[in-house]
């Protein structure tokens, strides 16, 4: 049942690293709203149950899998997107791997790279494939996943750091672009978030857990569905004065 109205009606949602956690639950959000899913990322089952509680909301639903790294995966999958349901009017950047705290000293060129590749580089691939398709549709909305890592430095917390800070620069110059042609870009920066992501980085145990809800004024840590609900916002019309905006959602962290 449709608990928050039908502001996506017929709209188009191309989700990258949707098979899972905040990406995962913003899929659902749009498709209890009214919207028909990509759901793109590496792990085909993850994107497979994704496009099955879509569908289970009443929505249509696609699952690719992608390395979003490789512009002509990307291309495809869009490709695919626009075959599937004639067009694209929303992008969300999710994707993101981390690497556990590290002096910069003792970070690899390669460890480096990878994180750039995946956390930023491929936010540019993605969008410059997905503001044609927009256009197209005389307008829409693009957010990007960044972190209270991109507005705040982190000991231990440099390649991430970097390609998060990055990811702010690159979401606001772009939306300054395409401001004008009705296509709002804005940014993400969830805190501490149960996810698959974070009990990598907290290795699962409860000490670990409670380690990282330290950190937060708040006391716990964020649920996905939480952040979801802000995306949605920033996609709606309702946000239709919000340009090139870092939305911080991170329980206090970062005050």
């Amino acid at each position: 049942m449709n608990t928050h109205g039908s502001r996506f009606d017929g709209k188009v949602v191309f989700i990258t690293g949707g098979g899972s956690g905040i990406g995962r639950a913003t899929a659902l959000r749009f498709a209890q709203e009214g919207a028909d899913v990509t759901v793109v990322g590496l792990s085909d089952a993850g994107n497979r149950e994704t496009a099955r509680l879509v569908e289970e909301a009443g929505r249509r639903a696609l699952a690719v899998t992608c390395d979003v790294t490789d512009s002509n995966a990307v291309q495809a999958a869009l490709r695919q997107t626009v075959e599937e349901f004639g067009g694209l009017d929303i992008a969300l950047y999710n994707a993101g791997i981390e690497l556990a705290p590290t002096p910069l000293a003792e970070i690899t060129e390669e460890q480096f790279d990878r994180i750039m590749n995946v956390n930023l580089r491929a936010v540019f691939v993605c969008m410059r494939q997905e503001i044609p398709l927009l256009l197209e549709r005389g307008g829409g909305a693009i957010v990007n996943t960044s972190s209270g890592a991109g507005v705040k430095g982190f000991p231990g917390g440099t390649a991430y750091g970097a390609a998060k800070h990055g990811l702010i620069g690159l979401t606001r110059c772009a939306a300054l672009d395409y401001a004008a042609a009705n296509i709002r870009i804005n940014a993400i920066c969830p805190g501490i978030i149960d996810t698959e992501m974070m009990d990598r980085f907290t290795g699962g145990t409860d000490d670990g857990r409670a380690a990282v809800i330290a950190q937060e004024p708040i006391g716990r840590m964020g649920r996905p569905e939480e952040i979801a609900s802000a995306i949605a916002y920033l996609c709606s019309d309702e946000a239709a004065f919000t340009i090139g905006h870092a939305f911080v959602m991170d329980g206090g962290q970062t005050v």
